[in-house]
Order: C-alpha cells, then sequence, then structure tokens
C-alpha cells in the first residue's frame, strides 16, 4: 500500500489505518490473527486506546516479532491530569510491550473545561512533555469530538496530529480543522469513517474520504475481511462519480435530521441526562463489547426515561434535532434489542 508523510513527525503512514476499537469483542487469538493480517496488507499505522479494553494487549501480542520500526502506533491516554496520565502511559506500554509509543493522544479534549483541565497545573500535558523527554512518546496528540474546540487546541502548536470524526455525514473538519491541519503540518486522522456504524457502503465512505490528501482514515476493524475489502477500495482510488454524490445526498436526507453530531451544545440537560450518549446507543452498541456497551450506555438510558420534554435542548441544538422524540426511539430500541440480552 502507498504510504504517505503524516505531517510534521515524518511518519510515513498507510492511506489508512486500523482501529483497535472492535478487537475487544474477539479472544486474543482471533484479535492477533486480525492484527497480523492487516499488517500483511500494507497497513502500518494502528491506533488503539487505553479505554478500549484489552486493545493494546492484544495489539502487543499481534507486533511481537515485528520490526517495531516498520509500524507506527497509535494510542490515547483518557485522563486530564497528570498523575492518571503516566499511569495510562505506563499501562500502555506495558500492554504493548514497547519502551515507547509513537503518538500519544489526549482522548477527546472536546470542552473549554477538559482543554482548560490538560493544560493547567497539574494537568496531563505536563505529563505528556516529561514522557516526551524520557523518550516514553515521539510525538503529542490529541482527539476530541468537537472541531471548535479542536481547532483552538491546534492553534497552541503543541501537537502533531490531530483526531475528529470525520464522514460524508459529520463534515464539521471541512470548515477548518483540515485545511488548518496542512497550515500547522498537522497529520490528521479521521475517526468513524463508516459514521460509527450508521452505514455500510464502504465504497462511499472511503471515496470521499481519499478526496482530502492530508486525512487518513482510521476504521474500527474486527475482521480481515473488512480491511481487505478497504484496502482495494483506497488502492483503486477511485474518485467520487455522480453516481456516489447522488447516494450521498440521498443518505444524508434520510438520517442527516435525525443524527447526532454529538457537538454537546444541547447540554446541560436540566434532568443530568447524557444526550449524545443516548441518540448514539446504536453506534455504541455495534462497535464496543455487551459488556462495555452496557457500562456506556445503559444507565444513560435509564435516565433518559425522567426526560420532562422541557425542550431547553432543543433550543440550543444547531442542528434542529427533535430530541426529546429521539430520546423515547433510542430507549425504544435499547429495551428491544440490547436491556434484556
Amino acid at each position: 500500500m502507498d504510504k504517505v508523510r503524516f505531517g510534521k513527525t515524518n511518519f510515513m503512514v498507510s492511506r489508512v489505518a486500523f482501529g483497535g476499537i472492535p478487537i475487544m469483542r474477539l479472544g486474543m487469538d482471533d484479535a492477533v490473527k486480525v492484527v497480523r493480517d492487516v499488517i500483511g496488507m500494507g497497513v502500518n499505522f494502528l491506533d488503539t486506546a487505553h479505554v478500549y479494553v484489552d486493545s493494546e494487549e492484544k495489539i502487543g501480542k499481534a507486533i511481537k516479532g515485528i520490526n517495531r520500526d516498520s509500524l507506527i502506533i497509535a494510542s490515547k491516554s483518557g485522563s486530564f491530569d497528570k498523575n492518571g496520565f503516566n499511569a495510562d502511559l505506563d499501562q500502555c506500554l506495558k500492554r504493548l510491550g514497547a519502551d515507547h509509543v509513537d503518538l500519544y493522544q489526549h482522548h477527546n479534549i472536546a470542552s473549554k473545561e477538559i482543554k482548560d483541565k490538560v493544560f493547567g497545573p497539574g494537568g496531563a500535558y505536563e505529563a505528556m512533555e516529561s514522557a516526551i523527554k524520557a523518550g516514553k512518546v515521539r510525538f503529542a496528540a490529541f482527539s476530541s469530538h468537537n472541531s471548535e474546540v479542536a481547532c483552538q487546541v491546534m492553534k497552541t502548536g503543541h501537537f502533531a496530529s490531530v483526531q475528529l470524526p470525520f464522514n460524508f455525514l459529520e463534515t464539521s473538519p471541512e470548515k477548518e480543522a483540515i485545511h488548518l491541519a496542512k497550515q500547522l503540518d498537522m497529520g490528521f486522522i479521521a475517526m468513524k469513517p463508516m459514521g460509527g456504524g450508521m452505514f455500510d457502503d464502504a465504497g462511499l465512505a472511503f471515496r470521499y474520504l481519499l478526496q482530502f490528501d492530508n486525512v487518513i482514515p482510521d476504521p474500527g476493524i474486527e475482521k480481515s475481511e473488512e480491511m481487505r475489502q478497504i484496502v482495494g477500495i483506497v488502492e483503486a482510488n477511485k474518485a467520487l462519480d455522480d453516481a456516489d454524490k447522488a447516494k450521498i445526498a440521498k443518505i444524508r436526507a434520510e438520517i442527516g435530521s435525525e443524527w447526532c453530531h454529538r457537538c454537546n451544545y444541547c447540554q446541560p440537560c436540566p434532568q443530568g441526562i447524557d444526550i449524545s450518549a443516548c441518540l448514539m446507543a446504536k453506534s455504541s452498541c455495534k462497535r464496543f463489547t455487551p459488556d462495555r456497551a452496557r457500562s456506556m450506555v445503559g444507565d444513560n438510558i435509564e435516565k433518559a426515561r425522567t426526560c420532562l420534554e422541557c425542550g431547553e435542548c432543543m433550543t440550543r441544538c444547531p442542528y434542529g434535532l427533535k430530541i426529546p422524540e429521539l430520546l423515547k426511539k433510542n430507549i425504544a430500541w435499547w429495551d428491544e434489542n440490547f436491556k434484556n440480552k
């Protein structure tokens, strides 16, 4: 597979990365086989995170014996304070069986409050700087689910790459973040290239993202066949045609009006409901293990049952979503498909 320069890191990375969430659902041997199969296809950029249960450990076992210099390993810490970050990083290295990680990301700097914690006294960025000096981390990076906040963080100049949700439904990075990444010579990782499981036309999804030469799609992969299909699409490098554009327009028309962009402008809810977590219930259940999905979604769905339909969230939603209605739909889906299974 062709390799491209990943911003100021000067890493030469495959045109598509491997996302490590779905291998949580696999046993160790099956997960190791999938990772090694993917590497055999020419994919050298592997992305995981501390919170993806045993994903780091499975990737660590899979890469054992492989020339470490041939791979780019990225992981993430969701801790915003110094001590938590250090603990996450040490566990990451232990799980990977490595003395360093190539790209270490602050996980989901999605609000001003989180940004202030990360960069404040005793914050995680202090630990990041120390880790780089110690050789445990080669380059600092971050992920976010909020393009506006991400752009503010990018402009600090502290990071070598950014990771944001980006697909033909979630297009907010096109407004500034992608162009800013080019200006700042930062790598750009597109998480959720398939909409977090919301659509299943891989050709359409990846042809859309391949329009952007500085964007590395990061699909979550559970089966070798999935990556084999994606690699074929990437290597064919076929441009979007009129039929593709018509399909995208149709999909946007069908689900765009009811799709949560996870900007969280609707918060806070007077009842304490985590609205975006509830509206992304289906996606979470598709991507994570049942136990992990229950821990992420179950309590939030139960809280959503207390919705008073006051409408405050709707006045703040920039996408005009009928949130109380969507909460009811997601509660019904959860009860029918997941709650007692």
